[in-house]
């Protein structure tokens, strides 16, 4: 998609209120042609030459009356103008957002997350400035149509070099075109590494403490922030430059005006109401000039604007960005009934109501109508073949063969560096699978990141990602509390002690990344997150390396016993989780080298026996 199409469908989002939007500011650009007429009409009744029917006094009157009646169209203008950019904001940021969430984790943006920000912020700015401005221009070309006839009925030369200043600005743009361009791109890069920088390191204080790297963490900000400032100087200075062209064209054309009316005046071919007119009008007309000028470089911006865009959806079609989607704004229309949710078996779970296309535990949305992913209960949960390598260093998975049956309780298990996290990663889709196919009650899981959230599954990471918010919103995340649930996750996750110790219970802010947790309440956390959401299959991810043995023996015992009929996957090396497995997997080096029960592996597998015993060394 190149840059005029992106610009067209961005108008076509609301076509309706692009055009109110077109109307209303072409009404407040045409309503200075009434006072430039009344302002002709009061100096030729002064001069003599015409005689107003109602009076100098009237003329006064209307002049006033037409001053009023513009102030309302540009309030009602602002009023259009804003509806329709809040919305093209929104649509670009809320699909940028949607691609994001619904890529493998691994892969979710291909920069760092400052120049995310930008992308998100600026250039999207960037985008709905310039679309904005095409209002303007084509609303002021209409009053420079009818301003033309007017004048040119008067005087014909003195027309032509009104617009004499429009041609050497529009001139002066196009050569300026390329360097608007470099030096765009090149401020929004420096902006981008900035906030990276200012990302990261809010994000690892204490690391920078612990290595003492204050000053060099400083000097690379201060480094960058140079560049940031040198870029933005050029792209100002070159922005800068052109409006100052745009804006003493008018005081060329008056100049030109005015010596060659002084000398039409002479002859009397010229009035001075004449004269009046035509500097009132140029007024209006090298508005033209400087929008025109304005809305091209907004254009060549927004060109740059729009290739950062594209880079954030890494080969996605460019049309996703302006695909038409609610956006909050209204009343949704109708909601699909529950048969309809449910009814997509034939397709292949992923795929159903387009799910492949929707943030991963997120509505699918489809115009206004809302549908979410739900298959049967599982019975059977199956890998083959799972494979997925990552590209910096070649280590990963190779060739996983897995079968999970319904209320079992299988761990996974390895030395550091085994493939253990990568494993449920890849079976989750939060990392992109590059071999097998997953298999859920025999029905072929096409997308694995839409497929595996609630009511499927539920996942808690190694590291938990916990919010500066309430315990109680980190743990419900935005889900409807129904009685009792909560308080059976806080105790499946041993939290309820320590619910009782803190200051504010549950509504006790955890600070940033759960600061004001320990380790162990970290995870547990976000263990209780995971099991307040009901779900068929529950992934843990070395959930209990913080907690100590008895709270350990706790939290598995209660969820052996709680869980129901759910089925549970595990990565842990502990002996508490390892004595309640059904069925234990080893991997080493990314493949499975022995699986069985722990009495099994003993007799069987040395790498079992070293990460048994090594852990009664330890």
């Amino acid at each position: 998609m190149k840059t005029r199409h992106f610009f067209w469908r961005l108008i076509m989002y609301r076509p309706g209120l692009y055009l109110i939007n077109l109307f209303a500011w072409s009404l407040i650009h045409m309503a200075p042609l009434v006072p430039g007429l009344l302002t002709k009409a009061f100096f030729d009744h002064l001069e003599g030459t015409y005689s107003f029917p109602y009076g100098v006094w009237a003329i006064a009157v209307l002049l006033i009356g037409a001053a009023l009646a513009r102030i309302a169209l540009i309030f009602g203008g602002f009023m259009t103008d804003v509806h329709f950019r809040f919305r093209i904001s929104t649509l670009l940021r809320r699909n940028m957002l949607s691609h994001v969430m619904k890529e493998p984790g691994a892969r979710a943006i291909p920069c760092s997350p400052g120049e995310a920000i930008s992308n998100f912020r600026d250039d999207v700015d960037q985008a709905e400035e310039a679309t904005s401005w095409s209002v303007d221009t084509l609303g002021l070309v209409g009053f420079v149509i009818v301003a033309s006839w007017i004048l040119i009925s008067i005087d014909l030369q003195l027309t032509i070099l009104v617009f004499v200043p429009l041609i050497l600005v529009v001139t002066a743009a196009q050569i300026a075109t390329a360097r608007i361009q470099k030096y765009r791109a090149a401020s929004r890069e420096s902006t981008a590494k900035v906030t990276g920088a200012i990302s990261e390191m809010f994000a690892n204080v204490q690391a920078i403490q612990v290595a003492g790297a204050e000053k060099r963490v400083v000097e690379r900000f201060v480094s960058l922030s140079e560049k940031r400032r040198q870029s933005m100087v050029k792209d100002k200075l070159l922005t800068e430059t052109l409006s100052s062209v745009f804006t003493n064209s008018v005081n060329l054309g008056t100049g030109l005006i005015l010596v060659l009316a002084s000398l039409k005046m002479r002859n009397g071919d010229f009035t001075v109401g004449d004269l009046s007119l035509f500097v009132y009008y140029l007024t209006f007309v090298t508005q033209l000039i400087s929008n025109v000028g304005n809305f091209m470089t907004y254009y060549k911006q927004m060109g740059v604007s729009f290739q950062r865009i594209k880079s954030m959806l890494q080969g996605a079609p460019a049309s996703l960005l302006t695909a038409a989607h609610y956006i909050g704004i209204g009343k949704v229309k109708s909601k699909r009934t529950h048969e309809e949710k449910s009814g997509h078996h034939a397709a292949g779970y992923g795929q159903a109501h387009g799910a492949s296309n929707h943030a991963a535990g997120a509505p699918i949305e489809d115009g206004m109508e809302t549908a979410y992913i739900e298959a049967p209960p599982l019975s059977l949960l199956e890998a083959q073949g799972l494979s997925y390598q990552y590209p910096e260093t070649g280590r990963g998975i190779s060739n996983i063969n897995l079968r999970l049956a319904r209320g079992t309780f299988t761990v996974v298990t390895g030395m550091i560096g085994s493939g253990k996290t990568t494993l449920v990663r890849t079976l989750l889709g939060l990392l992109p699978a590059e071999k097998g196919e997953i298999r859920w009650n025999g029905e072929r899981v096409t997308e694995p990141a839409d497929f595996f959230i609630p009511p499927q599954s539920a996942y808690t990471a190694q590291i938990p990602r916990l919010y500066s918010d309430k315990l109680r919103n980190n743990i419900l995340l935005g889900i409807s509390e129904q009685p009792g649930s909560l308080e059976r996750a806080l105790h499946a996750a041993v939290m309820e002690e320590d619910i009782k110790h803190l200051q504010n219970g549950l509504e006790t802010m955890v600070g940033p990344r759960g600061v004001k947790l320990s380790g162990g309440q970290a995870q547990r956390t976000a263990a209780a997150r995971m099991l307040v959401r009901d779900a068929e299959l529950y992934v843990f991810d070395d959930l209990s390396s913080a907690l100590d043995v008895e709270t350990e023996r706790k939290l598995w015992e209660r969820l052996f016993s709680e869980r129901g009929g759910a089925t549970c996957l595990v990565v842990s090396h502990r002996k508490a989780a390892l004595n309640h497995a059904d069925h234990i997997i080893v991997l080493n080096g990314g493949e499975i080298e022995a699986e069985g029960t722990a009495e099994q592996l003993l007799a069987s597998s040395e790498s079992f026996r070293q990460l048994w015993y090594g852990e009664e060394t330890g």
